[in-house]
């Protein structure tokens, strides 16, 4: 198949946030012809199999957190937490240098200027995705955020996003849910009850 028979074909999935190697393969482009586009800047790999146009017109939220999905895609099985989870949540008023990603014990990552790695004991506790405009993003939910926050943040941030989270109020917006993060906090043996009655009374 010809470069100019491929773009055609390919089309449709270039409009779109983001499109795996599946459906392309589904409209007649093999792997091979992905990676020739990838090789020519036709397409950009946002994580394993998952592609978007480069001429793709980012909404704001997607262009904000653009970085955030691409240095993603670098960290095997990793997911997004802390400081970065905090700010896609809408619930601290820090501003994120790096990009916050946990990752297991044992797994091999190649550092980068704007990577902050931490490495958790439970990576299954509290995991999600959350939904950045068609892209499906790993991260953890925000009751395991919250408790991970007093664990590894300073208590003035993990207090700030505590409170935030309890007065959620609006459209798509979930309520809190404190029977989760007692929950959480036990499996975590951080003891959040004290920080709970500030909030809740």
């Amino acid at each position: 198949m010809k470069k100019s028979e491929g773009i055609p074909l390919l089309d449709k999935l270039l409009k779109e946030p983001s499109f795996t190697a599946k459906e392309a393969k589904q409209l007649g482009v093999s792997s091979a012809l992905l990676g020739h586009y990838l090789k020519q800047g036709y397409i950009r790999r946002l994580s394993r199999g998952v592609y978007q146009s480069c001429s793709y017109e980012h909404p704001i939220t997607r262009f904000q957190w653009q970085d955030l999905i691409e240095t993603l895609g670098t960290v095997p099985k990793g997911r997004v937490c802390l400081i970065s989870a905090l700010a896609l949540y809408g619930i601290t008023e820090e501003i994120p240098r790096q990009h916050w990603i946990a990752v297991s014990h044992g797994t091999t990552v190649k550092r980068g200027r704007l990577i902050r790695i931490v490495r958790f004991r439970d990576m299954n506790l509290g995991a999600t995705t959350i939904d950045l405009d068609g892209f499906s993003l790993p991260i953890f939910d925000v009751e395991r955020t919250i408790v991970d926050s007093f664990r590894l943040l300073s208590r003035e941030v993990a207090i700030k996003a505590l409170k935030m989270a309890s007065s959620y109020r609006g459209k798509g917006k979930k309520k809190l849910d404190l029977i989760k993060l007692q929950k959480y906090a036990k499996k975590l043996r951080f003891d959040i009850t004290p920080y709970l009655l500030t909030v809740t009374t």
